[in-house]
């Protein structure tokens, strides 16, 4: 499939030649005909596919073919110029805008039947009555279990305009009565900061999930919160965020940065130089600050991460980034499908483009980085970095790096000391998500009386949950190992208790959980304890010799 579509630019240019020949043979027999429109070369995929739609053999649906062929052209570009179909642009829309409207839950589908795991506060499912741990059995008075229930075809029955009504039907914990709830449609926030909260005494957490339209307000919220608080210190964490709207990194990066200072600039062929510079008008220009990442960041975290580093403003500290530095622009067609086009690269301050290599037209081995990256112990070793762009300068002169990501100024390696294959099987076959959900489903009387996380954490910590989940394992095929179960006890109690609370609680409380024992929090709190926040020029080589020689000096 894959040579295929390789082949298929030339196949279509071996098309439209023959085209033009049979357009010319019918043009110079038959004067008047139509198809003299094929001479004029600058239609040539137009005119092609009318020739297809009006003699072709078979009945040709020329929207499908027309869809089809549209990615495999912007593949030919590169891996982030896009086609995103009518079907599946509202989602990929709603993901970044910051609201959408629908009725106000999360779910799982268990057992071809939808398990709500969490109804948001003040949402319309609130409202109407539905509770966490409700089992949706009907839609709109028609039955809606069994292999039917796909994510896709809930979200269309769940969803809709704002205040139109949806009926519900829902079987309630401890009941096998159907109770039925009528639900006016609404706007449901889509939050992106999953959590702010205090670490310490004097140190405050921002988790910020992706760049949407409402990502710059919602900072500032998580700032005076923080503020209210007392926090001295900051840490922003964009790991796994993969991105999203350029404005809203900027918007961000200008709060911490003083007057005049190049926040990104973006370039290309047909987009002449941009440059996006801070007002001066930040209110937290001079907090202590450390940005974490890791390999999943990309886009607009690495236009935040690269702005802090390049003007000494923080400390990055994880694992090398993502790599993705090119621009895209969304067009839109009439059918509500749309395109996303590159159209620059965006730059550090130091100049440098921290888009990593790919092969135009070659996927494969641009989608397998992460991966190569892996393999090559990248995310265990500092020195197993592998930097293809030159070096560059920041404000002070400390040496970055382009032409793959932003690597941090301090390396965090990933802890696999107790990751057994267990493990591995138990998280990457859902089992643990489904045990997880059971457990809660199975306890909220419970879990109900636990609002805050560390008393609900230390409660189920008593509950032995690793031993329950080795138990319901085993009987779905995960066997029993013992000594795998003991080194990877930590691991698996973590990852279990994490989501029992994410389902009694919230995303925050999720995310201050896991962040108990994690390496790269420990490690910006030692870089606060240390004071080592704000980056240090380097020390020149004839400064190093010299002060050597006074250390020599002053023992004799």
């Amino acid at each position: 499939m894959k040579k295929t579509n390789r082949f298929m630019p030339l196949i279509m240019a071996l098309c439209i030649v023959v085209g033009m020949l049979i357009g010319n043979f019918y043009a110079n027999h038959f004067s008047g005909n139509r198809l003299n429109i094929i001479n004029s070369g600058s239609n040539r995929l137009t005119n092609l596919l009318h020739i297809i739609d009006d003699q072709y053999v078979d009945k040709v649906n020329i929207d499908s073919l027309v869809n089809n062929a549209i990615p495999l052209i912007l593949s030919e570009l590169d891996p982030h110029s896009v086609y995103i179909s009518a079907k599946e642009a509202q989602a990929t829309n709603d993901e970044l805008k910051g609201s959408f409207t629908g009725i106000g839950v999360e779910f799982t589908i268990r057992q071809d039947t939808i398990h709500i795991q969490n109804v948001i506060k003040n949402g319309p499912a609130e409202r109407a009555g539905l509770l966490a741990g409700d089992k949706v059995v009907s839609v709109d008075d028609k039955p809606f279990v069994g292999s039917i229930v796909t994510n896709q075809e809930a979200m269309h029955r769940l969803k809709g305009p704002k205040n139109t009504k949806v009926k519900v039907g829902v079987v309630r914990y401890g009941s096998k009565k159907v109770q039925t709830f009528t639900i006016t449609r609404g706007e449901i926030p889509q939050k992106s900061i999953a959590a702010t909260y205090m670490i310490d005494d004097s140190t405050g957490y921002i988790r910020i999930k992706n760049f949407g339209e409402t990502t710059y307000p919602e900072l500032l919220i998580a700032l005076e919160t923080l503020s209210q608080q007392g926090f001295k210190n900051l840490v922003i964490d964009l790991r796994d965020n993969t991105g999203g709207y350029l404005t809203s990194a900027i918007q961000i990066a200008n709060e911490f940065l003083p007057k005049n200072k190049l926040i990104v600039y973006t370039q290309g062929h047909k987009s002449p130089k941009q440059e996006y510079r801070s007002d001066g008008h930040g209110s937290y220009q001079k907090i202590p600050l450390i940005v974490l990442i890791n390999e999943v960041s990309a886009s607009s975290s690495e236009i935040f991460a690269g702005a802090m580093q390049d003007n000494d403003r923080a400390t990055i500290i994880g694992r090398r980034s993502f790599g993705k530095g090119l621009v895209q622009q969304q067009i839109g067609f009439p059918d509500g499908s749309l395109i996303r086009l590159t159209i620059a690269r965006y730059y550090t301050p130091s100049g440098r483009c921290i888009q990593k290599p790919y092969t135009t037209g070659d996927d494969k081995d641009y989608e397998q980085d992460l991966l190569t990256r892996y393999r090559h112990g990248e995310f265990f070793s500092q020195d197993s970095i592998k930097h293809t762009g030159p070096a560059y300068h920041t404000g002070i002169g400390r040496v970055v790096y382009g032409g793959g990501g932003i690597t941090p100024d301090i390396f965090v390696a990933e802890d696999t000391l107790d990751m057994t294959s267990y493990y591995k099987e138990a998280s990457m076959s859902g089992l643990i998500l489904q045990f997880a959900f059971t457990y809660t489903d199975d306890n909220r009387p419970k879990l109900n009386n636990f609002k805050e996380m560390m008393e609900l954490a230390d409660y189920l910590v008593k509950q032995n949950t690793v031993e329950k989940f080795v138990s319901y394992a085993d009987k779905r095929g995960l066997k029993r190992r013992n000594l795998m179960i003991r080194k990877s006890h930590k691991l698996l109690e973590r990852y279990i208790n994490s989501r029992i609370i994410y389902n009694m609680l919230d995303e925050g409380a999720w995310n201050e959980y896991i962040n108990l024992d994690d390496p790269t929090i420990a490690a910006a709190l030692k870089v606060f304890k240390d004071k080592a926040a704000f980056p240090k020029k380097p020390v020149q080589p004839e400064a190093k010799v010299n002060r050597a020689r006074a250390k020599a000096k002053g023992k004799k």
